[in-house]
């Protein structure tokens, strides 16, 4: 399978994860990555993170335009891994759920679907109405792995970094891509032995 895999970034509060995700992806060697930006995402990357938008583009391999219908990830025929969409609006949750490939992350998220490449969906809002879960629900049905941002403790976390590694960790891990943003059940020794 293709070593290719695409990111997206959507206009939702949680620019922390999608921009871990893109740092870890950036490290496995001879992985290739596809960064996807609404317009939306990158005003929430200098507001939330105070990156520089560049700076994180270019952690990337290939960047596209979200009206770019002509970016290879959007067409089935152009092999790549699949998809991790983080954060996730709802917005976009909608559009996926619905089949309507009106930009590059809704077009690319079907292709996914129909191609039955996996599709990882990191929701990021609170609370949720019944609309978001039926949508939510529908894209699990149709393949998609849903990754709510909903970090474990687990990890005994002491700082905010370590909350943001593990939601993007999780995604990866349901992605398949290889990283090391946090420990194992058990690679810890003080939880080996803990009752579940």
């Amino acid at each position: 399978m293709s070593r290719e895999v695409v990111l997206a970034m959507t206009g939702a509060s949680g620019t922390p994860y999608g921009v871990r995700a893109l740092e870890a992806m950036a490290r496995v060697p001879d992985l290739r990555v596809h960064l996807i930006l609404t317009p939306t995402a990158e005003r929430l990357l200098q507001y939330e993170s105070r990156l520089d938008v560049e700076k994180v583009k270019a952690l990337a391999h290939e960047v596209h335009r979200n009206d770019d219908f002509f970016a290879p990830v959007a067409s089935g025929s152009h092999r790549f891994r699949g998809m991790l969409v983080c954060p996730a609006s709802m917005k976009h949750v909608g559009l996926m759920a619905a089949g309507i490939g009106s930009d590059l992350v809704a077009r690319t998220a079907d292709v996914c679907l129909k191609e039955r490449r996996p599709l990882v969906i990191v929701p990021r809002e609170t609370p949720l109405s019944s609309i978001h879960l039926r949508n939510l629900l529908t894209l699990s049905e149709a393949g998609a792995h849903v990754v709510p941002a909903m970090p474990g403790f687990y990890v005994l976390p002491q700082s905010v970094d370590d909350l943001v590694n593990h939601v993007a960790g999780k995604a990866l891990d349901a992605l398949g891509v290889e990283h090391s943003l946090y420990p194992r059940w058990k690679e810890r020794g003080d939880l080996a032995g803990m009752e579940r």
